[in-house]
């Protein structure tokens, strides 16, 4: 996609960068947005151009066409069904490459939308493929990976998708899960076992640090235990090392969803 320069500032959904402060050449990261055209991805990517826009470093749009649904159509039980009249049809390839191609139609529509009036580099990239492979491969150590907390459902309640876990837990960057059903409000990093701080050893890009008041440190906590705690916060983020999470998960897959803070995954 081509750049485009804007002529205006959209509304702003993270804090101001501080008068005159400019980011170095080695905070020049790419932001990264994985996409799908629901209502949690389209809020990440409001967050993800923000960040991007703000710190002068790329948009990188990530859609990816995913070969295990379309490998679906080749069953010959396969069935699509109708969100709203409930009725079944048959599953064919030709139904689901139009239906892939107006979602991907929608989510063009998403970037260009969510990047206008703003004078920012971006691109959106449409790979088919697996889409934790897929989306692995795009990004790189410097990068920071923006996404929305997958798998939300107001019938089941808040669920945490098995494509983003997996991509939580194996990303080679800083992973922010954005939580949509709140606006960001500045506060503190809340970082368990705080004698790993990664704002000391840089693991934390700094102007993505700078988004929160200061780090809070929180004692090691089960997941029912830390859910419990963050429960009301209404201000900050949760950072956790992926080692963390990954214990997490383990005893709660779905504990990081209804966590209600964005939270910051690093190695």
């Amino acid at each position: 996609m081509a750049e485009r320069p804007g002529n205006g500032q959209g509304t702003s959904h993270l804090p101001e960068r501080r008068s005159g402060e400019r980011p170095t050449s080695s905070e020049l990261a790419r932001v990264l947005a994985l996409l799908d055209a629901s209502r949690h991805s389209l809020v990440a990517l409001a967050a993800a151009v923000d960040l991007a826009a703000r710190r002068q470093a790329e948009l990188v749009a990530l859609y990816v066409e995913d070969t295990d649904l379309l490998s679906c159509a080749g069953f010959p039980f396969a069935r699509e069904i109708g969100a709203q009249s409930g009725l079944a049809r048959p599953l064919t390839d030709s139904s689901l490459e139009a239906a892939i191609a107006r979602q991907r139609s929608r989510i063009h529509q998403a970037v260009e939308r969510a990047v206008a009036g703003r004078e920012l580099r971006h691109r959106l990239e449409v790979s088919r493929g697996q889409v934790v492979a897929e989306t692995l491969a795009q990004a790189t150590p410097g990068d920071v990976l923006v996404m929305g907390k997958a798998g939300m459902s107001e019938r089941f309640g808040p669920r945490l998708g098995s494509t983003s876990r997996r991509v939580l837990l194996h990303a080679p960057c800083t992973v922010l899960v954005w939580d949509e059903r709140r606006a960001f409000r500045r506060g503190p990093l809340r970082l368990v076992d705080h004698a790993r701080s990664p704002l000391e050893g840089g693991t934390l890009p700094g102007w993505l640090a700078a988004l929160f008041d200061g780090v809070t440190p929180l004692p090691a906590h089960r997941a029912g235990e830390l859910e419990r705690l963050l429960a009301r916060s209404e201000a900050g983020g949760l950072l956790l090392h992926r080692a963390q999470l990954t214990r997490l998960l383990d005893e709660d897959p779905d504990m990081l969803a209804r966590i209600p803070l964005p939270v910051v995954v690093v190695d």
